[in-house]
């Protein structure tokens, strides 16, 4: 599978999630198996005003590669931000044209594209034309069941010149809700030669050889990857011999959680406490006894103290397996 320099056979990319994938679980993730990743959907307007929030979410480090940045917005606005995130020097650029959140659709963003695409094509031929970095697209299926658009669409971005397309296999009336339907990848396979990316509801080793067996070059992992950033490890051992990893040991789960918790201190400074603490819920996830710990992690802010905590919990349940 190539999208420019990039070639990498069967990859499994963490998926741009807002307020998850920023560049601390980007790096856990890469150092947990993750081929390629992206960072979170970011605003081209705000980035064309150099909004100091956008701007940091756009930042990426050579660790991470290869990363993209992905970014939505109108086709003036994606130009100028195009143009901008470019000399950061990200492998590629991902436009996302599947968003389902009602605040984006309303303004004509995300997945609203999937009902005017004649726009859409706009969009992706002008973010083509602002860079000479490649240029990805990730949408859906469609805007609801009655109007699934995605052959024409897949069709329509290659001739735009996107280099590969990622499909999140709902409808935008869907969001997360329903079964993802996977069966559409073979049908996007046969009409597109640019690399095609699954996602949606891979959250098991079993479900990423799964959707490659529908025909796609990628698998991007999403939800999954939140409570789990072990999934990319687990599913390439489970691709190549058929067997399935051990589960990580509370005590390593505790260990990426304070590796993540350290990266994120050096990198917001001792405030970044705060927002870590929307991680805890996936690194305590189907662990046992955590109903104290939770509370207390809620309110400690000194680090030393989070980690004799964490440290505490995995003596006391050190002969668990998550």
């Amino acid at each position: 599978m190539k999208i420019g320099s990039i070639d990498i056979e069967k990859p499994i990319s963490l998926a741009p999630m807002e307020d998850v994938t920023d560049v601390c679980f980007r790096q856990i993730c890469k150092r947990l198996g993750a081929d390629i990743v992206y960072t979170e959907f970011t605003s081209s307007e705000a980035i064309i005003r150099d909004i100091p929030k956008a701007l940091r979410k756009i930042e990426i480090t050579e660790e991470e590669r290869p990363v993209a940045i992905q970014l939505f917005g109108g086709a003036n606005s994606m130009e100028g931000a195009t143009r901008k995130a470019s000399d950061l020097k990200p492998d590629f650029i991902d436009i996302n044209c599947g968003c389902w959140v009602k605040n984006h659709v309303a303004r004509g963003e995300g997945a609203a594209l999937l009902k005017d695409l004649p726009r859409f094509e706009e969009i992706v031929k002008s973010t083509v034309a602002a860079t000479n970095l490649p240029v990805t697209v990730k949408t859906r299926l469609g805007w609801d069941c009655e109007s699934i658009v995605i052959l024409e669409v897949a069709k329509m971005v290659e001739q735009a010149g996107a280099k590969a397309l990622t499909v999140h296999c709902r409808t935008r009336s869907q969001g997360h809700q329903g079964e993802a339907q996977w069966h559409w990848l073979e049908k996007i396979k046969k009409v597109i030669s640019i690399p095609l990316f699954g996602n949606g509801d891979a959250n098991t080793p079993e479900d990423v050889k799964r959707m490659f067996e529908t025909g796609c070059d990628g698998v991007m992992i999403g939800r999954g990857a939140i409570s789990n950033p072990w999934i990319f490890n687990q599913a390439k051992h489970y691709l190549k011999t058929g067997n399935l990893l051990a589960a990580p040991t509370v005590r390593e789960r505790m260990d990426v959680c304070i590796e993540h918790l350290k990266l994120t201190i050096d990198r917001r400074g001792v405030g970044g406490v705060f927002p870590f603490r929307k991680h805890y819920v996936g690194y305590l996830k189907g662990l046992p006894n955590v109903s104290s710990l939770r509370h207390d992690l809620m309110r400690l802010v000194d680090l030393d103290k989070i980690i004799e905590r964490l440290d505490r919990f995995v003596e006391q349940n050190k002969n668990i397996v998550a």
